[in-house]
């Protein structure tokens, strides 16, 4: 991957992190242009298509450094809840990933200028006595990519010295080591997205299996960090109660949930235009063209649907530990 070709905006072409990004990427052949979207909003794209040719982009951002949370993502009690958005797409290729719906392109942006994106939030919180809950992985997985470059281990820095800022990466990575040698802070939040075997094999094949994500979360833990685990999004695949009864007991056994910070769960949901757009590219996946309810512009399972699969998951967690907090999208 990104051994063919990579864009690269002039800009910053001679900015520090490009040229550390490069460096690891010695084989490319490098295009200069004048603005990512020259490449990345190119009219007739196909995302199905690049994404089995992904390229990377590195870009300079120049504004909307943060988002005000929507709600449908949890806030966990934040009133000032924010996301932020340091790359654009994934390296993996999730079958009921929005970012397919999102996005015209499958290239990876990576907006290298990061110092930027952490001067704004400083503006945003200075001075300020409320705490503020920024999500940094929301369109991206950080942890996957942070080897290339270490946006993780700067924001961790950022949070180290900011007391009322408090950071949630979410990732299905298996990245651990790049964390191991950071000092734990209980202003960060390091999120694991957990999905039984079933469904990581047959609509996540290109994630880390099971049970390296466990390994990953057991070994920071032991480190002393504070992990959340992200059941999200739960699907009612053949069986789907003794595929999720699996996983709950794989994470009490080899975890603990008397050891997590928090557990986040939700349904799949999809925006309707989103939706209609992904179907219209993959044929290939069956977990798009179940008939889910339409309501509010979003396609979800019916509402005895949603509570019955919301509820399994719940009280099988609350056998474990009951005093678990358990945020619900």
């Amino acid at each position: 991957m990104y051994k063919q070709l990579i864009y690269i905006e002039k800009e910053i072409a001679t900015h520090c992190n490009t040229l550390k990004i490069i460096e690891k990427f010695k084989e490319s052949n490098i295009i200069y242009i004048d603005h990512y979207k020259d490449v990345f909003n190119q009219s007739g794209s196909n995302w199905r298509l690049q994404k089995k040719s992904q390229k990377l982009i590195l870009a300079k951002r120049k504004d909307n450094f943060y988002y005000k949370g929507s709600n449908i993502t949890p806030n966990f009690g934040y009133d000032n809840f924010y996301y932020n958005t340091l790359a654009l797409n994934c390296v993996y290729d999730c079958d009921y990933c929005y970012l397919q719906g999102l996005f015209t392109s499958a290239h990876l942006v990576i907006f290298v200028n990061n110092e930027d994106f952490i001067e704004e939030t400083k503006k945003l919180i200075l001075n300020k006595t409320e705490k503020f809950y920024f999500a940094l992985s929301y369109d991206t997985d950080l942890l996957a990519i942070e080897h290339w470059f270490p946006f993780c281990k700067e924001w961790i820095n950022f949070a180290n010295e900011t007391k009322n800022l408090f950071i949630e990466i979410r990732s299905k990575s298996a990245n651990y080591k790049a964390l191991e040698n950071l000092k734990p802070n209980t202003n960060v939040i390091l999120a694991w997205t957990l999905s039984p075997s079933e469904i990581i094999n047959q609509y996540e094949p290109q994630t880390p299996n099971l049970n390296l994500r466990v390994n990953a979360i057991k070994v920071l833990i032991e480190k002393g960090w504070r992990v959340r685990v992200c059941i999200d999004p739960i699907l009612k695949i053949k069986n789907w109660n003794l595929h999720y009864e699996d996983l709950l007991e794989k994470i009490n056994s080899e975890i603990g949930f008397d050891k997590l910070d928090s557990v986040s769960l939700g349904v799949f949901r999809m925006n309707k235009v989103f939706l209609k757009s992904m179907q219209r590219n993959r044929e290939d996946t069956d977990i798009l063209y179940y008939p889910y309810t339409l309501n509010n512009s979003n396609y979800s399972y019916s509402e005895n649907e949603k509570n019955e699969l919301i509820n399994f998951v719940t009280d099988k967690i609350k056998y474990f530990n009951e005093n678990l907090t358990i945020e619900i999208i």
